[in-house]
């Protein structure tokens, strides 16, 4: 069995906190619009956008190499503003054995919060930690925070 791990970072943003968590809770098609950079597409394969249990399938480009992932739905929390999402297919598991992913999202007076929660399992103890998809998810949430300031 290999090393089981939690990456955390928490990300201030100027720009509203529902907006973001509508964006990846029931708009996820959307961040290909804000983002064309890094994500290209989000398409649902199964189910509806904004529903638990839905598949969806994200191509992006990370480090400069085009990728996919397909990720289930595992909760989308609107009182709590957060999501969670599981890799089941793509790129990443050819790094990980699991990945998974949420987004939740906090209020802070002026600022808002976004955590990013990252959990995952490496094939070896001694294979990478995914650090370069935490620093995507940053860059993700810095351009979402300059395009609705720019609105």
């Amino acid at each position: 069995m290999g090393v089981t791990g939690k990456l955390e970072v928490d990300v201030e943003i100027k720009s509203q906190g529902d907006l973001f968590h509508e964006l990846f809770g029931q708009k996820p098609h959307h961040v290909a619009n804000i983002t064309p950079d890094k994500v290209h597409t989000c398409d649902v394969h199964e189910g509806d956008f904004g529903k638990p249990g839905s598949i969806i399938c994200w191509d992006y480009t990370i480090d400069g190499k085009k990728c996919v992932a397909k990720e289930l739905v595992e909760e989308i929390d609107e009182e709590k503003q957060y999501v969670k999402f599981k890799v089941i297919e793509g790129d990443i598991l050819e790094e990980f054995k699991s990945l998974s992913i949420s987004i939740h999202v906090v209020p802070r007076g002026e600022t808002t919060i976004v955590k990013w929660i990252i959990e995952f399992e490496k094939f070896t103890d001694d294979g990478p930690y995914p650090t370069k998809f935490m620093d995507f998810a940053i860059g993700i949430t810095k351009e979402i925070e300059a395009h609705h300031l720019n609105e």
